[in-house]
């Protein structure tokens, strides 16, 4: 089962359990974005919920004893001091409450003693306390979960909310295996783990064949990837989240230059978009081929549609309209995404950029390197960021090359404005003494001496650079997959290992995943395996950045010295 039909299957027990009749639906800030990602406003509508509200912000105090009360939030302090208030004056008939998460007993002993009127007529837990962003991808909207390079408490204590509530809404009882030496991934892999032993009951699901390997919990750390968050991406739905930023499903294009009136925010979801659905994982060239295959396809229905002479036609037209309605919104949302992803790709010079981002990622050559990289930086055509993510990409790469000369780079940036800072405290948080494996050396180069360029044919004007990077988690997971040992970097915790690979994996990823990352994991799955990737939150290239920054503040800089200088951004 994958996660977006897990939340669905909640939900749809939600609204079947309450029964018929008009429903309101009360959440929280956090489960309004988990029921949207997952339905539309016109979904739930078809399942008789008409009204939305938020149970922790102000309200009207009319009383509408005709509808039935939805409730799902999670289970906070806050929302259940609301739900006590709420059930105390009653607004609606009655009210259906579930929990995202596990229930303190104490709080349902509150509820009990605030439902004076017997207006509760459900109260149950159901474990979607997460945001389903794609079939095997899941988020917890944590952003910035490290300070001081541990923990944020609270983003600790989600994150264990959030990986339990996936694991019972999976029904996996898994072993868990963490990045070794890294503290935030051994503190998390000791709560689940304490979790899943206190919650036994909840955690006892019977399989027929006992001698099975159980699923695995990987527990993974960003810092020993921290150049498949900074490369420049291909692929239409990591493309659009680098270039323009995707939050909860949805895009900002109000800053584009010509977007129609109506299409200021745009929603790219995958239930809901069959056009996106079936291109997130599309190279660039291979979008625009598309798009222009769909308008081709909408301009002969639209002659079709003129052609009304007889009854039997105007049949025709009311039934089809419909469709034809929803093709012309589906193709002028994505015109519009491709046409601003085109103009950023020729404006800022990405297919150069991304080219130089790829060599330094894939193979050593750090003279030739070092001399594009300057000329690149050098040139006031780059935009400040890529010119900061190629100094990062490069610094990463040869920090303890005889010959590295990131001062040198950094200089160039200074004399641009730009925020120098940002490198040492990279090389803090995922330096060579941070990582943990080869990163560098495990990309399987086609050609030695330099990289093909691979232009995809078809719309014209569009060209594609074919990308060689793999990401660090394919490499982790084909060894799992395999069978192959991974003991001394993932020791298990709390059990012996299990000597044959798992059939099912949840990957977990403190710091961060990547849209890269969930396409090394949906290429796996189409070839037979089972996984799930997560993480505190999705990343690109300038998130990922703010990540670091706020994991390293008010760290001392150990391992750069020679970068000491432009620690301090004061004065920049």
């Amino acid at each position: 089962m994958d996660v977006i039909t897990a939340i669905k299957l909640y939900v749809n027990k939600m609204t079947n359990e309450s029964g018929p009749g008009m429903k309101i639906m009360l959440m929280d800030k956090e489960t309004t974005s988990i029921i949207s990602m997952a339905f539309s406003q016109s979904d739930m509508m078809q399942k008789e919920v008409y009204l939305f509200e938020r149970l922790d912000t102000a309200h009207s105090n009319e009383r509408l004893k005709h509808l039935k009360a939805i409730v799902f939030i999670r289970p906070t302090k806050n929302n259940i001091a609301h739900l006590c208030n709420e059930l105390r004056s009653p607004r609606y008939g009655s009210y259906y409450i579930y929990f995202s998460n596990i229930l303190p007993r104490t709080d349902v002993k509150l509820l009990a003693e605030s439902d004076q009127t017997e207006s509760v007529r459900e109260l149950k837990e159901i474990y979607a306390d997460y945001l389903c962003v794609n079939p095997n991808l899941f988020s917890l909207n944590i952003p910035n979960c490290l300070h001081g390079m541990k923990w944020d408490q609270d983003c600790l204590s989600r994150s264990v909310q959030g990986v339990t509530a996936l694991l019972l809404s999976l029904k996996l009882k898994p072993a868990i295996r963490y990045r070794n030496g890294s503290e935030p991934a051994i503190q998390l892999a000791k709560q689940i783990h304490e979790k899943i032993s206190k919650e036994s009951s909840l955690f006892d699901f019977r399989t027929q064949d006992n001698g099975a390997p159980p699923p695995l919990l990987l527990i993974l750390d960003r810092k020993d990837d921290p150049v498949t968050p900074l490369l420049n991406q291909w692929t239409y739905q990591a493309m659009v989240h680098e270039l323009l930023t995707i939050n909860n499903n949805r895009v900002d294009l109000s800053k584009v230059e010509g977007a129609p009136k109506d299409l200021k925010e745009v929603v790219l979801s995958l239930e809901q978009d069959e056009f996106y659905s079936n291109n997130i994982y599309s190279n660039f060239g291979e979008i625009g081929q598309t798009i222009k295959s769909l308008m081709d396809e909408f301009q002969i229905r639209a002659k079709s549609q003129k052609k009304v002479e007889s009854i039997a036609d105007m049949r025709n037209f009311v039934e089809t309209y419909p469709q034809f309605k929803k093709m012309s919104g589906t193709i002028t949302k994505h015109v519009v995404v491709i046409g601003e992803l085109s103009v950023q790709v020729g404006k800022k010079q990405l297919l150069e950029v991304s080219e130089l981002e790829q060599e330094i990622a894939c193979r050593a050559d750090h003279s030739a390197q070092l001399q594009r990289v300057k000329k690149l930086v050098a040139d006031e055509n780059i935009a400040i960021h890529d010119a900061l993510r190629l100094i990062l990409l490069y610094s990463l790469r040869y920090e303890r090359h005889a010959n590295c000369d990131s001062v040198g780079l950094l200089n160039l940036l200074k004399k641009r404005g730009g925020p120098v800072h940002v490198v040492p405290r990279m090389l803090e948080y995922a330096g060579q003494h941070s990582r943990q494996g080869d990163l560098f050396n495990n990309v399987k180069i086609m050609d030695a001496v330099k990289l093909t360029r691979s232009l995809i044919k078809g719309l014209k004007g569009v060209e594609n650079v074919f990308t060689q990077h793999t990401c660090w988690l394919k490499e982790i997971l084909d060894d799992v997959f395999k069978g192959r040992t991974i003991d001394p970097l993932y020791p298990c915790f709390g059990s012996e290992p299990f000597r044959r690979p798992p059939q099912e994996v949840i990957v977990f990823i403190i710091g961060g995943a990547t849209y890269e990352e969930a396409l090394s994991v949906h290429s796996l799955n189409v070839a037979g395996y089972n996984c799930i990737l997560g993480g505190t939150t999705i990343h690109n290239s300038d998130s990922f950045i703010r990540e670091v920054l706020a994991a390293t503040e008010g760290v001392p800089i150990k391992h750069s010295r020679s970068l000491m200088k432009f620690h301090n951004p004061e004065g920049i």
